[in-house]
């Protein structure tokens, strides 16, 4: 039997045995959503770009579900190469997950496939599982309404940050890595394929010189950065209420941007993070990673006017953003770049360690405690959890329903947004004393830092730990939480 064909059988056999054990509730189901990936038309600075997208049944970008409504979705792939969802922040049946050949194969052009599992309610989104192709905009807002939503008396608003090149996703991918990507690796290879099989343990501190050198914050300058696909220089303008409330959803899909979301004079509390609630914390300025989330509440001033939401990248003069105006307010254009650069997010924790769960995680005695060491350089590029690279690494292990404590310490230079599959996590240290910090699905772990985090183990299957930088990605930056029973 080919490799092709056991793969095709073993996708046929999850395929069926998840249906088998979905709830009754979600197969009986019979109003299902249409999405598609397809290929698209964006204006940047007046300059046409085709890019790709998730688009429903509308025509709109992304999914937005009621409360209590399941993930009912046919997607198709109108495309003209194979590619795959991955769906961010929620936690389905390991079989449509969404990682390619695990265990499910690729979508083949004009392929069409049901998904079917119970929502997990919050700000989430989805996106191809290739860097190349989340790089290409294959990625849009997943939104799952709470019963708090509908009733609250507030607008919702989305802000979908990423950041975008005119060249060819392949290209850019090769000129941050140098040519050492591994875009197109297997994700289910176990082997020693390629740079999977490097060994990094004799990079002196993880792949780092630490003699005088600083965090590298920015390892790419894109040609621009975009706001629910759209620049500051013809931004979004949202109509909002004289004295109104609303709910900004902030989703950063960048493939290698971090951002500061500044909401200027209006007065903001954030609320969630990766879709989950946390105590209120007030500010005008958050920062958020590469496939992190933030639910900010933000009031209008009775008197109204134009407020723009900024969203600045870090360590640079670069921003994007939109605008909020009351009925009548006059907007003034505000420049893609800020007269000086902007600070570091991921210089610290301060944020991180300053967020509660609004309903933290039981205590647990934990199982085991394994220590994650994140390693890597800029010359050569290449990154690495315990000095190894995707295909020569070792896996996580737990056994379902068991408290992981899982501790991530960075020795490189630079942050790394780590990203869990099938599972939501809390955030129980920082360096310092244990506290009932976020759950979350990614967390940021910057330079020369450590942050703890406890997950109990779900279903028994292979699911993905990676770092959400795109080019870390791709250079072989991912292990994997391996759950048996």
């Amino acid at each position: 039997m080919s490799l092709l064909t056991r793969r095709g059988f073993l996708a046929a056999s999850a395929a069926t045995a998840a249906s088998l054990t979905m709830p009754a509730l979600v197969r009986a189901q019979t109003t299902r959503m249409a999405l598609s990936a397809t290929t698209r038309t964006i204006d940047v600075r007046g300059k046409a770009a085709t890019v790709w997208g998730l688009l429903d049944g509308n025509g709109r970008s992304g999914l937005v579900l009621d409360p209590g409504q399941v993930f009912a979705v046919d997607l198709n792939n109108t495309l003209d190469v194979p590619t795959l969802i991955h769906w961010h922040g929620q936690i389905p049946q390991n079989a449509q997950d969404g990682v390619p050949d695990l265990p499910m194969p690729l979508l083949q052009p004009g392929e069409t496939r049901a998904y079917d599992f119970a929502a997990r309610p919050g700000t989430h989104w989805m996106h191809a599982h290739i860097p190349e192709h989340e790089m290409g905009l294959l990625a849009a807002p997943l939104i799952v309404r709470r019963p708090e939503d509908v009733a609250a008396d507030r607008q919702e608003v989305t802000l979908f940050l990423h950041d975008f090149s005119f060249k060819p996703p392949a290209e850019v991918l090769a000129e941050i890595t140098g040519g050492a990507s591994m875009a197109a690796m297997d994700h289910s290879q176990m082997g020693q394929d390629g740079m999977a099989g490097m060994d990094m343990g004799s990079m002196a501190n993880g792949g780092t010189n630490m003699s005088g050198m600083a965090m590298d914050l920015n390892d790419y300058a894109f040609d621009a950065y975009l706001a629910n696909d759209r620049t500051l220089d013809d931004p979004e303008v949202v109509q909002v209420d004289k004295g109104g409330r609303l709910l900004l959803r902030v989703i950063n899909a960048s493939s290698a941007t971090v951002f500061w979301v500044d909401s200027g004079t209006l007065p903001g509390r954030l609320v969630a993070v990766d879709g989950e609630p946390v105590q209120p914390l007030p500010g005008s300025r958050f920062g958020v990673a590469m496939g992190q989330r933030l639910d900010i509440e933000l009031d209008v001033p009775g008197d109204g006017g134009a407020f723009p939401v900024l969203a600045l990248r870090e360590g640079a003069r670069e921003r994007t953003g939109l605008i909020l105006a009351t009925a009548g307010a006059a907007v003034t254009k505000i420049a893609e770049v800020s007269d000086a650069d902007h600070p570091a997010f991921s210089g610290d924790l301060t944020q991180e360690s300053a967020l509660r769960a609004l309903t933290p995680l039981p205590d647990r005695k934990a199982a085991s405690r394994p220590m994650l060491m994140l390693g890597g350089s800029m010359t050569p590029y290449v990154w690495t959890i315990n000095g190894q690279t995707w295909g020569s690494h070792i896996p996580v292990t737990a056994k379902t329903g068991e408290r992981i404590e899982i501790t991530l310490h960075n020795m490189s230079m630079m942050a790394h947004p780590m990203h869990l599959h099938g599972h939501a996590f809390q955030v129980i240290g920082t360096g310092g004393p244990r506290f009932a910090g976020a759950l979350r699905d990614t967390v940021h772990v910057p330079p020369m830092s450590m942050v703890t985090v406890a997950v109990d183990a779900g279903e028994a299957a292979r699911w993905m730990l990676h770092c959400h930088h795109m080019a870390h990605l791709a250079t072989g930056m991912m292990t994997e939480f391996a759950v048996s029973t």
